[in-house]
């Protein structure tokens, strides 16, 4: 069975990055309501889970996580408030209605123990402010519960399969990641080259207009005497 995770090596690699985040006070307060939205989402998803699987035991283990989730979420969101008092100024989307709940299980394993590595590094990184540190302290010990009941329950529904799910439930997890990193990047990309694009290709087309305006003559162009069209009309 699964015990506490470190984090990934991605997570541990990027220590210097959640350092830089977790030192500011507004950067912290938005990571704090940020989590609060995802861990209610979460909770509401995995909620219409116990609704919908038909296995009884599973039913109360996810309604229990559920229950989790929400109390996360409101956690996090006292915890910010608190901190905008002092100031004075999810889980990815889950598809809950026909998937099986050995895929779902595997979802939430790989989502839980994710997010047991990373609450496990943030809680380092807060020393200075208890309150939150507190927090993830209790966070910490329901989602190595999830973690721990998610891959139990997995190879109880699938003996013979569940490494293969936890796999694959790893690998979308990575893709997904990879699809938004991408999105991302081509957002970056098309920013910088409409950038280019205005001070590379707009200045020579400016100068040409410019040049061009100054060889068309100045006032009234006559009109020719043979011309046919009726002073009259618009045409």
């Amino acid at each position: 069975m699964p015990g506490l995770t470190r984090g990934t090596p991605l997570d541990r690699l990027m220590r210097p990055v959640h350092q830089w985040v977790w030192r500011d006070h507004d950067r912290r307060l938005r990571k704090l309501l940020t989590f609060a939205d995802v861990e209610t989402d979460g909770g509401r998803d995995i909620l219409r889970a116990a609704e919908v699987t038909p296995d009884p035991l599973l039913r109360r283990l996810y309604l229990e996580h559920a229950i989790d989730e929400l109390r996360h979420g409101d956690l996090f969101r006292e915890r910010g408030a608190a901190l905008i008092r002092v100031q004075q100024t999810g889980l990815d989307d889950l598809r809950i209605d026909g998937e099986p709940d050995h895929r779902l299980l595997a979802f939430l394993h790989v989502a839980e123990k994710a997010a047991a590595g990373r609450f496990t590094i943030y809680r380092k990184l807060v020393d200075d402010d208890p309150g939150t540190r507190a927090i993830f302290e209790t966070i910490l010990h329901d989602e190595v519960f999830h973690m721990n009941y998610t891959y139990t329950q997995l190879a109880r529904v699938a003996p013979r399969t569940y490494r293969r799910h936890v796999w694959h439930a790893r690998a979308k997890r990575l893709w997904n990641r990879y699809l938004r990193v991408a999105a991302a990047a081509a957002g970056l990309i098309g920013s910088a080259v409409l950038t280019a694009m205005y001070f590379v290709l707009l200045p020579p087309f400016a100068w040409m207009a410019k040049r061009a305006s100054r060889k068309e003559p100045i006032g009234w162009t006559p009109i020719t005497s043979d011309r046919q069209a009726s002073p009259r009309s618009q045409y």
